[in-house]
């Protein structure tokens, strides 16, 4: 059973710690703040989309939000300002992306040895 508090609680960890406000999420995610707010506090569910476009942005996977028994982790990220365009966003949803896949294969690899 998905636990939708528990979901809420990690983006929510998740998103302070990236140092990202529930506005600047909603915009890069096209959602209204109140949707934030509310899903934060497990009020509403995620779609799977927006879980999967806010992992990237915040440089975790999916599981990571979803999976109870995974940890809460990302990739750090040091913003300078509060004031970033959705575009700046999604240049660093890009870069988390691009991380996370060199984590994966990293990953994959020591596996292997």
């Amino acid at each position: 059973m998905v636990d939708y508090k528990l979901i809420g609680e990690k983006f929510s960890e998740l998103r302070r710690r990236s140092g990202f406000t529930q506005r600047m999420m909603a915009e890069y995610l096209d959602v209204d703040p109140s949707y934030i707010s509310k899903c934060e506090k497990g009020e509403s569910q995620f779609s799977v989309d927006i879980l999967d476009k806010a992992a990237e942005l915040l440089g975790c996977s999916m599981d990571c939000l979803v999976n109870e028994s995974t940890g809460v982790a990302n990739i750090p990220v040091a913003l300078r300002t509060k004031r970033h365009a959705v575009e700046d966003l999604k240049a660093f949803a890009a870069i988390n992306k691009i991380a996370l896949n060199l984590r994966f294969m990293e990953d994959l690899v020591e596996n292997e040895n």
